[in-house]
């Protein structure tokens, strides 16, 4: 019967082939995979993961292929195909140290990182082929301190940024998305790539410096019994099917688009139904009642009180004509009156509208740069969340006095209308306004907040990010 190190010896070809197989799987799948047109940052960053797992397969292939062509290859050949697989080595790596700065990229900005790779990449070519080459003839002596130097310097660090950026990106970007299996296949993806940049990272084969002459491929095996080419390859496996199964988040995000559009069909056609209720019905009637009122003020002598009460209710009636056909035409034409424009300029449009100026008194106080845009999607809410909130002042608050203050807080935007009318009942019932309000804002991934002052009026305040 033969030893579990015996056993691994014989079968050491067969390792290095699956392990190389699983990286090229990753790649390859990846590749296919692509989604260019995707919203998510995770599209373009797998790119780099992409590259790593095929161009380190091939080098992992060069240890079970190489050997074989030196008896067909003249040296030369044989010793630039080990040249050409060290280079693999440390590119491979560069391209995870690549991943993880684009996934942290994606959530923190941090842009700084941004050429670090590249730069580790031409000084390790630099040392291995300048400094070292030159004075060390033994081409496998060579050979094993340029792998230990890709993995020290590239590879160990590249492996656990990747892990890292993998783990925030997962946190900040997915889970929110409300797919618990793709979050929990990232989640292990994240960790296997911690685990891969230690074993991959810190175990090269013997050299004569520090570490590598106390922690290296040899006195693992000793200590283990177990070559740490199998950990690497079990622990491929395990990333190559986690990145796999975590590809599902495009289909599922092309479903929820495909989902949106039938939606925005859908409302788009209950918009029309509603506009022909609204001209051949309730605006038909309104007028007519105007009309009524208006003939029935006539026969009335204006000083009388029921003279004012019938001026009042023609004034009342225009104002619903002139609302009823504002509604008319936004159902007809939604986007004509949404447009993305500065912020600032939004509200002081708000503060100028004729139609509430008639009946408050607005001031707006920014404290939000110029230039600060929302997407047009995200102003159309902000909007929408304003005008409701000052429909309800003009109609239930009986205020005399508005303040909208505006104020940009980072990564947050902050809104606050304040007035001084009777305030919110105790135990209100949340109307369509109301509602409508509470609705957009969780669209727009933001928290909105009613509270009546200690004084009298009250006070509603919207937080949304800048972005989705």
């Amino acid at each position: 019967m033969i030893s579990l190190n015996e056993f691994f010896t014989l079968n050491r070809d067969i390792i290095f082939f699956i392990y190389g197989l699983g990286f090229f799987i990753l790649g390859f799948a990846i590749i296919l995979q692509s989604q260019t047109s995707s919203r998510l940052e995770l599209a373009r960053s797998l790119r780099w993961l992409a590259a790593f797992g095929i161009t380190h397969a091939l080098n992992e292939w060069g240890d079970l292929f190489i050997p074989i062509q030196t008896n067909y290859l003249s040296v030369a050949v044989v010793r630039l195909l080990f040249i050409l697989q060290i280079i693999l080595l440390a590119v491979s790596f560069a391209c995870l140290f690549e991943f993880g700065v684009s996934m942290l990229n994606s959530v923190n900005r941090l842009r700084w990182l941004r050429g670090f790779p590249s730069v580790l990449l031409a000084g390790w070519v630099f040392v291995i082929f300048f400094v070292i080459l030159p004075f060390e003839p033994d081409l496998k002596a060579w050979h094993h301190i340029a792998n230990a130097l890709a993995r020290y310097f590239i590879g160990f660090p590249g492996g656990l940024l990747a892990a890292y950026g993998l783990r925030m990106y997962t946190i900040r970007r997915i889970q929110p998305l409300n797919v618990p299996g793709i979050f929990r296949n990232l989640r292990i993806a994240g960790v296997s790539l911690g685990i891969y940049a230690v074993l991959g990272g810190l175990i090269p084969p013997p050299v004569n410096f520090f570490p590598g002459n106390i922690l290296n491929t040899h006195t693992f095996e000793q200590l283990v019994g177990v070559p740490p080419i199998l950990f690497r390859t079990l622990i491929s496996i395990v990333i190559v099917a986690a990145i796999i199964r975590s590809l599902e988040v495009f289909d599922l995000e092309t479903q929820r688009t495909i989902e949106k559009l039938e939606q925005l069909q859908i409302i788009s056609a209950e918009h029309e139904r509603l506009a022909r209720e609204l001209h051949d019905g309730a605006i038909q009637k309104v007028y007519t009642a105007g009309l009524l009122v208006e003939s029935a003020s006539r026969l009335t002598k204006p000083e009388t009180e029921l003279g004012t009460r019938l001026e009042r209710a023609v004034i009342v009636l225009n104002d619903a004509i002139v609302d009823l056909r504002r509604n008319l035409t936004e159902l007809h034409h939604p986007n004509v009156l949404q447009s993305t424009e500065p912020i600032s300029d939004l509200f002081l449009k708000f503060g100028q509208d004729p139609y509430y100026n008639s009946l408050v008194n607005i001031s707006v106080d920014l404290k939000v740069s110029e230039e600060k845009m929302l997407s047009t999607a995200r102003t159309d809410h902000v909007r929408a969340i304003v005008n409701d909130a000052l429909a309800n002042v003009v109609r239930h608050a009986r205020a005399r006095n508005v303040k909208i203050q505006v104020s940009d807080l980072g990564e947050r935007l902050k809104i606050a209308i304040m007035d001084d009318g009777v305030g919110l009942p105790p135990n209100v019932q949340a109307g369509y306004g109301l509602r409508n309000m509470r609705d957009r804002s969780r669209l727009l991934n933001g928290e909105i907040n009613f509270s009546a002052s200690s004084n009298k009026g009250t006070t509603i305040i919207l937080e949304i990010p800048w972005v989705d």
